[in-house]
């Protein structure tokens, strides 16, 4: 029996020892070597001491979705419409641009006894490129906030008209919106930005009141720039350019011709006019202001005395805030070159014959002068 025992006790023994073993095996599987103290202390000393420090298996903390920035901006970059073009930037960052294709034209309405129409609806208008008629893509009639310049000549023959005229130019800015953004120009053989866009009015008239008066008349010059500091400066997208000359234009490197030109590149501004012209020269430059204004879609005036130049700023303060804004996609692209002419009609019931006002046509793609 003694022997029985002693083999029992033996193979309970190995039992034990193959179980523990097994034990031990499956808790090396489960938790890896290099996080065990015990390990790690056995593995620290037997490094060599040239060898570098282990580098920490402690895994990072995973990132939300939101923590990534790829993800990110796949959320809030909208997806490209039918109109619009994904590019990719230098840095990787993908810009969404928008083709615009709209023209905008901003016009007065007319009745057949010259009196400003203000009632009319979409409905009553119809837009003609190049004879074609046009879908109006929008439509307000709003009083918006205007980029204006204001240029008037500094000759010496304007010397005793200044203190009315800048009067006048004041006058237009008080009766203009609010938010209006205004430049100064005087010019003569030369031209002079004396106030960059502002709506304070001390500062425009201490510009207006820089008066030099001498030299020639260097009118399509001081027109041509003041179209060039306004696109590539102005911030709101209805432009307006009050001139005052007495003269015909003398010192111009441009010509009308190209003045008009100029005008007429896209977005490019209303003109209007005020001639206090003489009987010298008078047929050339009222046949010059006259062209510039119509083309342009404003108003050229010819006062008879000095004293009617006050009533015509608020005038024409008054027929820019009445103002239609129209806005259609031209049937063709504007990659396609060349002038396009632009006619405008309406019609409306309680009303006779109307004549719709705006810029005779434009030069596509041509609404950013050169930075």
């Amino acid at each position: 029996m003694l022997l029985r025992n002693n083999r029992v006790a033996f193979l309970l023994i190995v039992l034990l020892s193959s179980a523990i073993a097994c034990r031990h095996q499956a808790a090396l599987v489960q938790v890896p070597a290099s996080n065990s103290p015990q390990s790690q202390s056995k593995d620290s000393q037997a490094q060599p001491a040239q060898s570098p420090a282990p580098q920490s298996q402690t895994p990072p903390s995973p990132a939300s979705k939101s923590d990534d920035p790829k993800l990110q901006n796949q959320k809030s970059q909208p997806q490209p419409t039918a109109d619009q073009e994904q590019t990719s930037t230098d840095s990787g960052v993908f810009v969404i641009t928008k083709e615009v294709e709209e023209v905008v034209l901003h016009a007065t309405a007319m009745d057949d006894k010259n009196r400003l129409v203000t009632t009319l609806d979409k409905s009553a208008f119809s837009v003609f490129e190049n004879d074609k008629l046009q879908t109006l893509t929008s439509f307000r009639h709003e009083d918006v906030p205007v980029a204006m310049g204001i240029v008037i000549d500094n000759s010496g023959s304007m010397r005793e008209k200044r203190d009315k005229v800048n009067k006048a130019a004041l006058n237009l800015v008080r009766s203009s919106n609010p938010q209006d953004q205004v430049f100064v120009v005087n010019f003569n053989e030369e031209y002079y930005l004396d106030q960059a866009f502002t709506s304070n009015i001390n500062k425009l008239r201490e510009a207006l009141e820089k008066v030099e008066a001498r030299g020639g008349t260097a009118l399509y010059d001081a027109i041509v720039a003041s179209s060039d500091y306004m696109k590539k400066n102005a911030r709101l997208q209805k432009k307006v350019l009050f001139v005052v000359t007495d003269g015909e234009d003398n010192a111009s490197r441009e010509s009308l011709e190209e003045t008009v030109r100029r005008l007429q590149e896209e977005n490019g501004p209303t003109v209007y006019a005020i001639g206090l012209l003489g009987e010298e020269k008078a047929r050339r430059a009222r046949r010059a202001l006259e062209t510039i204004a119509l083309r342009t879609g404003g108003i050229s005036f010819f006062p008879r005395t000095l004293d009617e130049v006050d009533a015509i700023s608020s005038s024409v303060a008054h027929d820019i805030r009445n103002q239609y804004t129209i806005g259609y996609k031209p049937s063709t692209p504007k990659s396609v070159g060349g002038y396009r002419a632009i006619r405008v009609e309406a019609k409306a019931k309680g009303y006779g014959k109307l004549v719709i006002r705006t810029r005779s046509g434009y030069y596509p793609g041509q609404e950013h002068a050169p930075q």
